[in-house]
């Protein structure tokens, strides 16, 4: 998966990765220590504050806007405003997932509950449960939901499993990746009322009552402020351009990337991490836009690590894995998506040789 664009530390074919030898507990260790002698795990209550109002304000605004400009056709325009600032609202809810803000367990899941489940009727405890397990083992065919077999598939021995309907949909998943993402903010609500089912009886009336709450709020907004032709593209808009924001950020930062054997060798934390991940290279608007998602490396190593301190950790993590001889990847943000989408592509190449 190596290209013009990628830098990988050392230089040797991911392919070979995973001939590595076995990962010792000394690996880590001595990179949780620097980074820990560097504060960097140390929480960013105020930024994380300031975070939040200002995206508070934001959204007030929108909607503020949309009331005043919902009789025209211009409302439309703050559709792709909306869908950017609840981008933001996720990346608020995903570090809270991850304790990132507070070290108090009951803040975070309060300030996810409001993210998540309030602003953007997605289930916090579903997607704790599911990027929890995807952290534990990014890229395990067996124990990642994320490369699950699905509407997509990531490897060529779920391919073969496909026919009908879905085998056409693995021959051109990769054209299709992207628009897929559109529907990505209407799949997240239906995957978090389903989740409703396997919640203890508080929990699903606390979670289940704020995905109303969102839901009814939103209808009411704006079916209150435009007329119902405005209302349903507004929507559609707003729905289709969030989901899209949301695939942009998440999409470069695995697929493509070395999948463990199951049936192999194990690696450590340390290799299972940085292996299967991928960094985009960037400055302050790449970080704004992917969430801080860009130094995927670092903070699958040092996931309670704050957001702006990713930044921070990075050459000591790249210094690391280089004197260790373990591949660390980073490329810019088009060819990562080149990436992923060539090996999506590939994968579906045996149903297309078989039409």
């Amino acid at each position: 998966m190596s290209s013009a664009g990628e830098t990988a530390l050392p230089h040797p074919e991911k392919a070979n990765a995973r001939q590595c030898p076995p990962e010792t507990r000394s690996e880590f260790t001595p990179l949780l220590r620097d980074v820990k002698g560097q504060d960097l795990l140390e929480r960013r209550t105020g930024w994380y504050a300031g975070t939040m109002v200002t995206n508070a304000l934001g959204l007030a605004t929108v909607v503020t806007g949309i009331a005043l400009l919902g009789d025209s056709w211009w409302v439309l325009a703050l559709a792709p405003v909306l869908a950017v600032l609840c981008a933001r609202t996720a990346f608020i809810g995903h570090d809270a997932g991850h304790a990132q803000i507070s070290v108090n367990r009951v803040t975070n899941r309060r300030i996810g509950l409001v993210h998540g489940n309030l602003l953007l009727g997605m289930s916090y405890a579903w997607w704790n449960d599911k990027h929890n397990r995807h952290h534990a083992n990014p890229n395990h065919i067996a124990k990642d939901p994320d490369v699950a077999a699905d509407v997509l598939v990531f490897t060529s021995e779920q391919a073969a499993t496909r026919a009908g309907l879905r085998g056409r949909l693995t021959r051109h998943q990769a054209w299709l990746f992207f628009p897929l993402t559109l529907l990505e903010g209407l799949a997240l609500k239906l995957h978090g009322f389903r989740y409703l089912r396997r919640q203890s009886g508080r929990e699903r009336l606390v979670e289940g009552t704020l995905l109303i709450a969102h839901i009814t709020g939103y209808v009411t907004l704006l079916l209150t402020t435009m007329p119902l032709a405005h209302a349903l593209v507004f929507a559609a808009l707003h729905q289709a351009l969030f989901g899209l924001h949301l695939g942009m950020a998440f999409a470069p930062n695995h697929k493509g990337m070395d999948m463990p054997d199951p049936d192999g060798q194990k690696w450590g934390h340390l290799r299972r991490q940085v292996l299967t991940s991928r960094n985009i290279r960037g400055g302050v608007l790449t970080d704004w836009f992917l969430g801080g998602l860009n130094y995927q490396i670092e903070h699958h190593l040092f996931p309670s690590m704050p957001r702006p301190h990713l930044r921070l950790a990075q050459s000591m993590v790249k210094a690391h894995c280089h004197d260790l001889g373990v591949p660390y990847t980073e490329t810019g943000l088009v060819d990562s998506y080149r990436q992923a989408l060539r090996h999506l592509h590939e994968v579906g190449e045996p149903l297309r040789a078989g039409v």
